[in-house]
């Protein structure tokens, strides 16, 4: 049982997790045309906070995670009205063959410890024309998490990263911040970057 899936029955409790969810969404909406034909992939899915999100803007949200747990409460969220299709795979280890038009991601990169690999995988897995909105930790000193079991990279250099994304192939880079995550011990701000195949 991973790390996640002891916590996924909690997982919503938290306030500051759907509030940056949904700040998260708010930025990808406002940089990204979402439209009704669109086929999006929520990297790292969870309990869907970010893709509930989003998909009343899209044709069809598949979510895809690597922990049981999260998929089996994110598929008590759904409704016939509301929908995220789940996959549990590792996609580092066994890619999607379906192309998707969007992916978006909250959170979850700094669980991913080949960043490069990761965002080639993206890059495949995109249609032409194909956009990345991923969010993730601004660099931190290492203290957002209490458990660090889990954790490759405490956040991200935004120059690095951009570097990474445009090796991969990726054309108008941005990254902006969308948010800041306030703790007893620290504020730590959240970065959105969006990028295009």
């Amino acid at each position: 049982m991973s790390n996640f899936d002891t916590k996924a029955d909690s997982w919503d409790k938290k306030d500051r997790r759907i509030v940056n969810a949904k700040a998260i969404a708010d930025a990808i909406k406002t940089s990204v045309t979402l439209t009704q034909k669109m086929e999006i992939l929520d990297f790292g899915v969870g309990t869907g906070l970010l893709g509930f999100e989003i998909a009343h803007d899209v044709k069809r949200i598949y979510g895809v995670d690597t922990s049981e747990g999260m998929i089996e409460n994110l598929k008590k969220k759904n409704t016939p009205q509301l929908t995220i299709i789940p996959l549990c795979q590792d996609i580092m280890d066994k890619p999607l063959t379906q192309r998707f038009d969007g992916i978006i991601s909250s959170m979850t990169l700094h669980h991913i410890e080949n960043i490069e690999l990761l965002f080639e995988r993206m890059y495949a897995l995109l249609e032409t024309n194909g956009f990345i909105a991923l969010a993730d930790l601004e660099e931190e000193n290492g203290t957002f998490h209490s458990d660090s079991s889990s954790v490759f990279h405490f956040g991200f250099n935004d120059k690095k990263l951009s570097n990474i994304a445009q090796k991969s192939g990726f054309k108008d880079i941005n990254i902006q911040t969308v948010n800041t995550i306030s703790k007893p011990h620290g504020d730590f701000k959240v970065f959105l970057l969006t990028a295009f195949k």
